[in-house]
């Protein structure tokens, strides 16, 4: 391990908007607030952070030309219900499934509503990373997160245990990496990861085969992953 998963951080253009959402569709709480960031804590136990970001392009799923590049998987107790609150909230329905339906945050951001019909509360299962090879990433992040290979199939990956804040990939067939920081070709969510020391942090990312992209900050470096995500890492705050 060369650091630990701290945060799933979103862009958009209106945080305080986007955190409303989240606070009304899964009863998120705010644990930090200002103009450019608001962290918000699940009851499951995953912290998800937004971050401004004026000139945000939403993604238009499944449109290839503006990806996503990741998604949330949230559980429900019913799909129908789970949808209505969803459009009440401000977001809107993309398509439905038989077992999960795909809907849009305010910001465009999408995510499933997976149904569990036997639990009653609203809970984040995990994120899932677009790639162009699931092997790759799901290799890369193992070792950089220190997660364990718990699922593999065709497209498909997950790393660590279920309810352990897991991190899953699919493989995407016309993937268009991000370009950060070009606006025209956003990154939409990026993984925030603690480490200790950023020196040895940097050196044991790129071993993997990280690329760096800035260091100049002095409390957070920022580099791109094997499919060109952007993810951070950060010293403990």
């Amino acid at each position: 391990m060369i650091g630990k998963l701290e945060a799933v951080v979103f862009d958009a253009a209106d945080i305080a908007g986007l955190s409303a959402f989240y606070q009304g569709l899964a009863g998120w709480k705010e644990t930090r607030v200002g103009a450019d960031w608001i962290t918000l804590r699940t009851p499951d136990g995953w912290r998800v952070d937004l971050q401004a970001a004026p000139d945000h392009r939403q993604p238009r799923w499944p449109d290839p030309a503006h990806p996503q590049q990741a998604h949330l998987d949230l559980r429900v107790p019913d799909l129908e219900a789970g949808v209505a609150l969803v459009v009440s909230l401000g977001g809107k329905l993309l398509r439905r499934n038989e077992t999960w339906h795909t809907v849009a945050d305010p910001a465009g951001h999408p995510f499933d509503l997976c149904l569990r019909a036997d639990d009653p509360a609203t809970t984040l299962v995990g994120v899932m990373l677009d790639c162009p090879d699931t092997k790759v990433l799901s290799t890369f992040y193992s070792k950089l997160l220190g997660k364990p290979l718990t699922y593999e199939a065709d497209g498909m990956a997950m790393i660590g245990e279920e309810g352990a804040r897991p991190v899953m990939f699919q493989q995407v067939a016309d993937y268009v990496a991000p370009r950060w920081p070009d606006p025209a070709y956003p990154q939409q969510i990026h993984l925030d990861i603690e480490v200790d020391d950023l020196d040895a942090g940097e050196r044991s990312a790129v071993a993997l085969g990280a690329t760096v992209l800035s260091a100049s900050e002095q409390t957070f470096r920022v580099f791109a992953d094997p499919a060109g995500k952007p993810f951070c890492l950060n010293l403990p705050a």
